[in-house]
């Protein structure tokens, strides 16, 4: 323990002994600023309330201690009441910084930013050491989106300390909100230069070549990284996805795996490491982590869904609807999980099932025309011809000239005897989509028996020919 670590633990024992024994123990103001400190830091605000009262009553014109004051009146939003103390502060000693800062603070909270920013630049004027000033300048720009200038403060930051790596990273968001990865790549480049040795920029590099599809350059950067720091664990996360982009999944899945032994696992990575054995054919190993993955996030849509659409693949439709039903069990309300679900209950031939999904869908405002269509399908799977047609003119009025449905609506129609909307509807679906006819037998085979239907198509393609 350092010599201010073991008068600090002094400091707070003593006042904390205080508080229990009633006793008055006698604190120079500097003193009570560090035990005020101190608890602000551990989140002990009755703790440092305590601390401002007994200060102020042992240090009345202390300016810290009513600084330390208007801070924590900041941070419990009473900020009229702090607002106050540090008016009163600046008449006292208007050339004192953090009053500047504690004011600028208060205009961010009200989101008056320009304001803050002005107050930070007095602040400026009177601080011995500028950087966190800057950097409080810098963030203000970015809650205006001002970009260019937020970027600029934070390089300067840097001038001041050439490892400020938050200053970096900011720098870096600066660039990619305006799109200027190049002139964000230049810039690491020339900070490379100065600091070969920061597995921090390597990485970010390799983020802004990964951005503009330079893999090659990406996995380069990356691989330095590691180089420097081979415990890092976001530059094997960039190294594993820039792989697997190249279509390079062994390498991609060891460095997935580097992640897990580094750190702890998370269900991006075994989501990854699944689609990685994927496309290499290793359908086992596929599902055994993308059931990691959601075991280790139940809500992870991606992951269901993985293990689902593998299933629906190998034509095993009965375990993607086990899947499916396991993850609407816990996340009812999910509109990516009932459609796929909806569609493995057709394949089972379990309409009645599909037509309560389809109707979720519907529901939770899935109104896609897979959506609509499935539902009119199983509808009519069930022989609910009406009921059928009410949900294609329902769909039409989010999709209108859809062969789509005008295919189903003229098939409906004809097979409940309205040979007349039924040759409206054919007439106009093979205007927009002849060729999608070949639909029409495998929907609805008792189509094939009216004669009108196959006239209607046979004399639609000599005319077109």
């Amino acid at each position: 323990m350092s010599i201010n670590s073991r008068d600090q633990k002094f400091l707070q024992t003593r006042f904390e002994s205080m508080l229990k024994t009633n006793d008055i123990y006698f604190f120079d103001a500097v003193d009570f600023e560090k035990i005020i400190h101190h608890y602000l830091d551990s989140g002990k605000n009755s703790l440092a309330r305590k601390a401002i009262q007994i200060g102020l009553n042992q240090h009345p014109n202390s300016v810290i201690l009513k600084l330390a004051a208007a801070e924590l009146l900041i941070f419990e939003g009473a900020l009229e009441k702090a607002a106050e103390i540090l008016k009163e502060l600046n008449a006292i000693e208007p050339a004192n910084g953090e009053v500047y800062v504690q004011q600028a603070t208060i205009f961010s909270k009200k989101g008056e930013h320009q304001k803050a920013i002005n107050s930070l630049k007095t602040a400026l004027v009177y601080a011995d050491d500028d950087a966190d000033i800057l950097s409080m300048i810098g963030m203000e720009y970015l809650f205006l989106d001002e970009y260019e200038q937020a970027r600029l403060n934070f390089a300067k930051c840097l001038d001041a300390d050439y490892e400020d790596y938050s200053s970096l990273y900011n720098i870096i968001y600066c660039f990619d909100m305006k799109n200027q990865h190049t002139e964000a790549i230049d810039y690491l480049n020339n900070y490379i230069e100065k600091d070969p040795y920061s597995e921090v920029a390597w990485h970010q590099l390799g983020c802004q070549y990964f951005i503009l599809q330079d893999y090659k350059a990406a996995l380069k950067a990356f691989e330095y990284a590691i180089l420097i720091d081979d415990c890092f664990v976001g530059a094997y996360l960039e190294l594993a996805k820039t792989c697997e982009r190249m279509g390079r999944y062994e390498e991609a899945i060891e460095s997935y795996k580097a992640t897990i032994e580094l750190d702890d696992p998370t269900s991006f990575v075994f989501l990854r490491l699944g689609k990685c054995h994927e496309q290499l054919h290793r359908h086992s190993l596929a599902i055994h982590y993308y059931q990691k993955a959601v075991r280790e996030d139940p809500l992870l849509d991606k992951g269901w869904l993985a293990i689902a659409d593998l299933n629906i693949r190998q034509k095993a439709f009965a375990k993607a609807a086990q899947t499916l039903g396991r993850a609407l069990e816990i996340d009812e309300h999910n509109p990516l999980y009932w459609r796929p679900y909806a569609h493995t209950q057709v394949k089972l031939h379990n309409y009645q099932e599909a037509v309560r999904a389809f109707r979720q869908c519907v529901a939770l405002q899935d109104l896609s025309i897979d959506t609509w269509t499935g539902l009119c399908d199983a509808l009519c799977a069930l022989e609910n011809l009406e009921e059928a047609l009410q949900i294609l003119q329902a769909a039409k009025q989010h999709f209108t000239d859809f062969a789509d449905i005008e295919y189903r609506l003229g098939a409906i129609y004809y097979l409940l005897g309205n040979a007349r909307d039924g040759q409206h509807y054919l007439q106009r679906a093979l205007e927009i989509d002849f060729d999608y006819h070949i639909i029409l037998p495998v929907l609805f085979p008792m189509i094939q028996s009216v004669e009108e239907v196959n006239q209607i198509i046979a004399k639609f393609k000599d005319t077109s020919l």
